[in-house]
């Protein structure tokens, strides 16, 4: 029997994951708070609310922006958990631990099984099915309802128990928000001193294999398409800032300066690529003096 999947969430990344899942033979479905926007990817059913779409899935996959989204998703009205009975929930959004605690606390009570699935990864990943999963769940076993899906979209590692996914997840985000931004400083750098930001960019690359696919960003300042908006790294480096200032507090400084470098540019620029982190060291006088300050 041909599984069925419900996409809540019809952004660049949803979309992306219901098209892909959808070549991959599921029967999908979609639903989005901007309903044009899940009619627009034709796929399949457009749902009313969150729970119309969990109610006629075997499998809910969710991919929304920040932990009030998924509240809403999941315990608003109409939410995922009024229909989730014996329905596996993989929430593959970007919202930290204390999210995922919220969520696996909502599915104990509704009889759901969660999965988090945040990814590494963007939309070319999504389309060539080469995501990296990380994947965490009470249960390893409670990853095998949601595993066909999953490697219909990439490859699935798990990470341990619920909250462990989401926290790596920041981790990861954290590192390229520091990659990218000492890109950007040391393109500037190097620039200054005659050297083509190009054979910058070929040398870097080869340390970091990632700078390779946001090349025209960084040297021709070319920051749309967006495979990852810059105020989607703000917002996952405050998550990330807040989970290592809990409980056992760690010392990012590297972290931090770089969450003010990426405000600076995402207050002027919030839905380019996160290449455009290149505007903290441009000539523009504005844009060097928000450095300086930060610096």
């Amino acid at each position: 029997m041909t599984t069925r999947v419900a996409v809540l969430g019809t952004g660049k990344m949803g979309g992306a994951i219901a098209r892909r899942l959808k070549k991959g033979g599921f029967e999908v479905s979609v639903w989005d708070r901007t309903k044009s926007k899940a009619e627009a990817l034709g796929v399949g059913p457009v749902a009313d609310s969150p729970a119309d779409a969990a109610q006629g899935a075997d499998v809910v996959v969710s991919m929304v922006t920040g932990p009030q989204a998924v509240r809403d998703v999941y315990f608003g009205q109409n939410g995922v958990f009024e229909a989730s009975s014996n329905k596996t929930i993989v929430d593959m959004s970007t919202t930290g631990p204390g999210i995922a605690q919220e969520l696996a606390r909502g599915a104990e009570l509704s009889g759901a099984r969660l999965i988090e699935a945040p990814v590494i990864g963007s939309t070319p990943a999504v389309n060539s099915g080469s995501l990296f999963i990380l994947a965490g769940a009470a249960l390893v076993e409670d990853l095998e309802a949601a595993r066909p899906v999953l490697e219909q979209l990439g490859e699935v590692h798990y990470v341990g128990d619920l909250g462990s996914a989401a926290a790596l997840k920041l981790v990861a985000n954290s590192f390229l928000g520091i990659v990218s931004t000492g890109a950007a400083e040391l393109i500037a750098a190097g620039a200054a001193h005659g050297l083509d930001p190009e054979e910058v960019v070929t040398v870097l690359a080869r340390i970091w294999p990632g700078l390779k696919l946001r090349e025209a960003g960084f040297v021709k300042h070319v920051h749309e398409p967006t495979m990852f908006a810059m105020r989607d790294l703000l917002k996952d480096l405050d998550l990330a800032l807040a989970l290592y200032r809990s409980a056992v507090p760690s010392p990012v400084p590297l972290t931090s300066l770089t969450r003010e470098l990426v405000a600076s540019v995402e207050s002027e620029a919030p839905d380019l690529d996160i290449s455009a982190i290149v505007k903290a060291y441009a000539s523009d006088p504005t844009l060097a003096r928000q450095s300086k300050e930060v610096a």
